[in-house]
């Protein structure tokens, strides 16, 4: 089911979502649009969603548990994981914290990075107020060391596609980080993109996630694919 929320189409958690799935953790491929967890705004979150999703599908009337492990920005898509137990809940922040989760994430720009490759380290300073984040190249008051990996991966029709490997996780740190390269991403008036999508999304998509199991010991790999939002689709051929 969609309804709209301050201007966003928000719809229903369905199984088309759902990236991968067990007793532990739960896997979506979220849609630009989408809060993770409860704002201000009072549209519902995410997590709500998918709470919901899981209450259906395993008829449990007083409502499930999911845990909350890390975020995406209202206007970023792409994989996101939740805990369905407090146990896994406990070991998958762990594994945030002591950086074994691997994110690889795609984003689209007008300008050509220079250099094609390459790593970023920038002290970030998030104004909470104003929610941006501005970008340091030496430590500030306040301020939170940053680490990226970027490459050009494709060029079409004067847009550009990045593989982004961020390091740390830090609020807006892959956007704000491509700034600094003169490398807005698309749809990003916030951090220097011309205009904003009409749609209120960027073109950034966290596109895979890999780490080992927190409860199987097991190796998992889960890929969100690209959104068909009339824009993504082009570049489908490209990875």
């Amino acid at each position: 089911m969609a309804k709209i929320d301050k201007g966003y189409i928000s719809y229903d958690v369905t199984d088309k979502d759902v990236l991968f799935e067990d007793n532990h953790l739960i896997a979506i491929n979220k849609r630009g649009g989408d809060i993770v967890q409860i704002d201000d705004t009072g549209d519902e979150s995410l997590d709500e969603k998918v709470k919901k999703y899981i209450a259906r599908k395993y008829n449990k009337p007083n409502g499930a548990f999911l845990g909350v492990v890390h975020r995406l920005d209202r206007p970023v898509s792409g994989v996101i994981l939740f805990a369905r137990t407090s146990k896994s809940l406990d070991r998958v922040n762990k594994l945030f914290k002591s950086r074994q989760m691997h994110k690889t994430y795609l984003a689209v720009v007008r300008n050509r990075p220079v250099p094609e490759s390459g790593n970023l380290v920038h002290w970030l300073v998030k104004n909470p107020q104003k929610n941006v984040t501005k970008a340091y190249d030496q430590e500030v008051p306040g301020s939170l060391r940053s680490e990226l990996n970027y490459k050009l991966i494709a060029e079409l029709g004067g847009y550009y596609l990045i593989e982004v490997d961020p390091i740390t996780g830090r609020p807006h740190q892959i956007r704000v980080q491509l700034s600094t390269l003169d490398c807005p991403i698309v749809g990003d008036n916030k951090y220097g993109y011309p205009r904003g999508s009409l749609k209120k999304t960027i073109a950034l998509h966290a596109r895979r996630l890999q780490f080992v199991h927190p409860v199987k010991n097991e190796p998992v790999d889960i890929v969100a694919p690209l959104p068909h939002d009339g824009f993504w689709e082009k570049f489908e051929h490209l990875i």
